[in-house]
């Protein structure tokens, strides 16, 4: 087994992957990779998206400089021969060399600022067809969804982490919510818990009152609470990304509204016992309808998605009426499920027939729902 990294991740004082395990992981993507050029023809991939680069890179390097940009300041490139490389601008590679490559065996391929040589330089080394995850003249087209879709245990206990913290961040930043606050505030504050664990938020769908039934995506617009608020956010490390969606209400809920949650969380239930390894996105698609007009509200699932895996996208996919993607061991999910104002969204595991809340928050209320006589939790509405 090659050396890939020399190092072990910690986090918080405490070593999530170990070096041996983290080493495990590079080489068994490395493979897979390598394995899929040879039978795709191609002589090597030039992988510029940020979440290519922290798949292939264990999590182990973020290029981001401009946040919301898809890539970085840096490009890899594989080799069907097994080579490795990044390539960068001279300025950048002091930083990316001490930060983010520094303990990986990629080998640095360097030219000014001003004279951006990757394609040529990548085609070259490649000796054959080059494949890319970006277009661009005279490169192959590639997706290498399938081959990050099934998560290994050194991302599984990165996500572990993501998911617990941003939980807790999203309780704490509930916690301060109180009426009065603008929408925008709600951002801040939910942000400000991220950021100080090193969390990037990638998504805000922050509302309030009248706002959170009138829109199912509701961005924030800066309405100032009165009763009822929404965060609705993703949250990225490593380049795996997690969603959760948490409320509250001041004074008592209204009963109509507290149906609506209990029926999102049915349909919630139905889609996580379906969420089973060879189930495609047109039968995920059929069960949300099913549970919908179940549920005494037929045809709701034409209003939004209804979401699906996530990994390092926001959603992998997400499910539809005539989708052909089909769910895999060791993925993770994200379905968002909303009814009118009510709504269950988590971000879940599924391995082996099991499943494990990531983003759980036991601390708040918990709504239990069932699908085939199982319980699967959502979360209800924290009143005060």
């Amino acid at each position: 087994m090659s050396k890939r990294i020399g190092r072990s991740l910690v986090a918080g004082g405490a070593t999530l992957v170990a070096e041996a395990a983290w080493n495990e992981e590079l080489n068994v993507k490395h493979d897979a990779l390598v394995a899929w050029l040879q039978a795709q023809g191609l002589g090597g991939v030039l992988i510029r998206r940020n979440e290519n680069v922290a798949w292939v890179t264990g999590g182990a390097v973020e290029l981001r400089v401009l946040t919301p940009c898809e890539t970085g300041v840096a490009s890899l490139l594989v080799t069907s021969a097994g080579g490795r490389y990044y390539f960068t601008t001279e300025n950048e590679a002091p930083r990316l060399h001490d930060e983010e490559f520094g303990a990986l065996d990629f080998e640095p391929v360097l030219f000014p600022w001003y004279a951006d040589d990757t394609v040529a330089a990548a085609k070259k080394l490649a000796g054959g067809p080059l494949g890319s995850d970006t277009p661009g003249a005279g490169l192959t087209p590639v997706n290498l969804y399938p081959l990050r879709a099934a998560l290994s245990e050194p991302e599984i206990a990165r996500y572990r982490w993501l998911g617990a913290e941003t939980a807790a961040a999203t309780v704490e930043a509930l916690q301060q919510v109180e009426p009065g606050l603008s929408e925008f505030d709600m951002e801040a504050i939910t942000a400000a818990g991220l950021l100080r664990r090193g969390i990037l938020p990638s998504v805000y769908l922050y509302a309030v009152d009248e706002r959170i039934y009138k829109y199912k995506h509701a961005v924030a617009r800066g309405a100032r609470l009165k009763q009822y608020g929404m965060l609705n956010l993703c949250a990225r490390k490593w380049g795996l990304a997690v969603s959760i969606t948490r409320f509250i209400h001041f004074g008592e809920l209204p009963g109509e509204l507290e149906a609506r949650f209990n029926s999102a969380a049915q349909v919630n239930a139905a889609l996580l016992d379906a969420s089973r390894v060879g189930a495609t996105s047109a039968e995920l698609f059929k069960v949300a309808q099913a549970a919908y007009a179940a549920e005494g509200f037929p045809g709701e699932e034409r209003y939004h998605h209804q979401g699906g895996p996530t990994g390092y996208g926001e959603r992998e996919w997400v499910a539809t009426p005539t989708g052909t993607e089909v769910v895999v061991n060791s993925q993770a999910f994200a379905w968002n499920p909303s009814i009118r104002g009510g709504k269950a969204e988590d971000t879940v595991l599924m391995r082996d027939g099991s499943l494990e809340w990531l983003t759980a928050t036991p601390e708040l209320p918990v709504i239990e729902a069932t699908a085939n006589g199982v319980i699967y939790p959502a979360a209800g509405v924290l009143v005060k």
